[in-house]
């Protein structure tokens, strides 16, 4: 199995972010335009949430909130789960099962080097149990 190192490796650490101060709605414009669930809300150099649709979903749309007039540092989550990049995938699947969550912020040194969403780690974990079977298949046949 392998690390997140190896996995930001191959999907890229690129990590879109915003300030607490933003408007939701800037923030779900940014989350549209680069297709993904999650931004990091940063202050300065430093990690203060994270804001996802499911706190859009949950904060805004459900207590009648409006996205023009909320700011992300209002109802971003802030109870922050942490990796490293020497975690496995494996560990990091067992973490996101079972604190529900679908983003982790990777640290190396108490610096942001990457977010991994579910969907990374499905496809990361479908890859490697398809070089599995492949192996055994190999295997089998000799």
């Amino acid at each position: 199995m392998k690390t997140v190192r190896q996995v930001l490796e191959t999907k890229g650490s690129t990590i879109y972010s915003v300030a607490p101060e933003s408007l939701v709605y800037d923030a779900l414009l940014l989350m549209a335009e680069h297709h993904i669930g999650a931004l990091v809300v940063m202050q300065r150099d430093n990690m203060v949430g994270i804001f996802s649709e499911r706190d859009y979903a949950r904060e805004v749309v459900i207590k009648g909130k409006t996205s023009k007039t909320t700011t992300v540092g209002d109802i971003m989550s802030v109870q922050l789960i942490t990796v490293s990049p020497e975690d496995t995938v494996e560990h990091c699947m067992n973490l996101m099962s079972g604190k529900r969550i679908r983003h982790l912020p990777v640290l190396e040194d108490d610096k942001l080097v990457g977010l991994l969403s579910i969907g990374d780690l499905v496809k990361e974990t479908i890859a490697y149990q398809e070089f599995l079977i492949k192996q055994l298949e190999s295997y089998i046949q000799s």
